[in-house]
């Protein structure tokens, strides 16, 4: 089967953004708003479109709704660590790891709000990461679409590599130094870890620094992607 996004957000912004696009799929009926400009947009780049039953677009799995229209799309292109770094026009850039983030709606979370951010990029692990997939496109709300996505082998490795090119590695950790304490204006690695387990063990111990957000309640952390929201504005608020 083709590699698939849905819901009509997240199809616009592939559109946008040049991505290799096969065909789109539209639900018998559906019409008007947002949908027109998806047909428009399809049309200005030659992308056939389809109108299919909608009992059709469920061969598509996924669990967020499709809300009527499927693009039918090549996988998300990786980009590599170095070019990124090259193409950085920032100062001091501000990199998000993912380690062990396993549930594929924090994935698409964090990685829009990495875009919003302004962040430089996003690193995933090659293993014990969600897929980038259909359901992470959608919660990113496209921004898988446009910040650069780097896939990576061996997280120690990445790291190590990173340490030695001056970037400061924070880790998030609820045994950490509370985040106004931490100097986040240069370039910084922030690694978030496992939806229960947080960070691996190596990884935590290669971290420069462990960060947490205070807590005021009861519950003494936050859902990962939440946590990583607030610890990238952070980083953007000193900055």
């Amino acid at each position: 089967m083709d590699t698939f996004i849905v819901g009509r957000n997240a199809v616009r912004e592939a559109l946008k953004s040049d991505r290799g696009i096969h065909r789109i799929l539209v639900a018998e009926g559906k019409q008007g708003g947002s949908l027109s400009e998806i047909l428009g947009l399809a049309k200005s780049k030659g992308i056939e479109v389809r109108r299919v039953k909608e009992r059709d677009l469920q061969k598509y799995p996924s669990d967020v709704p499709n809300q009527g229209v499927v693009a039918l799309v090549n996988a998300v292109k990786f980009q590599e660590l170095q070019d990124v770094l090259l193409a950085c026009t920032e100062e001091h850039p501000l990199l998000i790891l993912t380690d062990g983030v396993e549930d594929p709606h924090n994935m698409g979370a964090i990685i829009r709000t990495a875009e919003c951010v302004g962040a430089t990029a996003v690193l995933i692990p090659k293993r014990h990461n969600a897929p980038i997939n259909a359901t992470v496109s959608k919660t990113s709300a496209g921004a898988v679409e446009s910040i650069p996505l780097v896939q990576i082998g061996n997280v120690a490795q990445t790291i190590e590599q990173l340490k030695s090119q001056g970037f400061w590695v924070m880790g998030a950790h609820m045994d950490g130094t509370v985040m106004y304490d931490v100097n986040m204006t240069g370039p910084i690695v922030l690694v978030i870890g496992n939806e229960g387990k947080g960070l691996s063990r190596l990884t935590k111990e290669l971290c420069d620094v462990l960060v947490t957000i205070p807590m005021f309640g009861t519950i003494n952390s936050l859902n990962a992607s939440v946590a990583a929201a607030v610890l990238l504005y952070e980083a953007r608020r000193q900055r």
